[in-house]
């Protein structure tokens, strides 16, 4: 992990190309990322470029994990919510490239993600992932506390109903479950 490196991602079709790839890859292992399996590159590229776009604006910060010069994770921080909502941020598009899970690359992800959100004034953190094979795991080993499931939530990528599972997470500045770096 040491030469993991994990920054924010800026717009260029180099790296809408490599976030694309990775949400094709994603979805044809079984990833819930609200998308179908067959995805299309185009669609792909589509989703990545809009949601690139937007954090250009500051709606959002997409982070990327990469191993020498390939991307190999990626998790994004939503910031745009209501105006009743300044203290919080969601977690979406958590994604692992198969070749490189198991190895803390999303814990490193998440921590990254977590140090940003209060550095932006947010403290409360929430996010969704699929019940059947989603990341619950990994959730709640970085502290993350389930609020409830709703059932037949969303298709998964190869079809067949899944329930969501809903989480949140009070981050607190300066305590130690907010770690830089890996």
């Amino acid at each position: 992990m040491s030469d993991i490196k994990i920054k924010a991602l800026n717009p260029s079709p180099e790296v809408c190309a490599m976030l694309s790839e990775l949400l094709i890859e994603t979805v044809a292992n079984g990833g819930s990322v609200s998308f179908m399996h067959p995805l299309s590159r185009e669609a792909a590229e589509a989703f990545w470029s809009n949601s690139l776009n937007a954090a250009a604006r500051g709606g959002r910060i997409i982070l990327g994990a990469f191993d020498g010069d390939e991307l190999i994770g990626t998790v994004t921080l939503l910031l745009d919510l209501p105006p009743n909502q300044p203290h919080r941020a969601e977690i979406a598009k958590m994604m692992t490239r198969v070749s490189h899970r198991h190895r803390g690359i999303a814990t490193a992800l998440l921590r990254e993600a977590e140090r940003l959100a209060i550095a932006r004034g947010r403290w409360l953190l929430v996010l969704d992932t699929a019940e059947d094979e989603g990341a619950a795991g990994l959730y709640e080993r970085v502290g993350f506390k389930l609020t409830g499931v709703i059932p037949d939530y969303a298709f998964k990528p190869r079809g067949g109903l899944t329930g969501t599972l809903i989480y949140w997470k009070r981050l607190e500045p300066g305590s130690d479950r907010i770690r830089t770096g890996l």
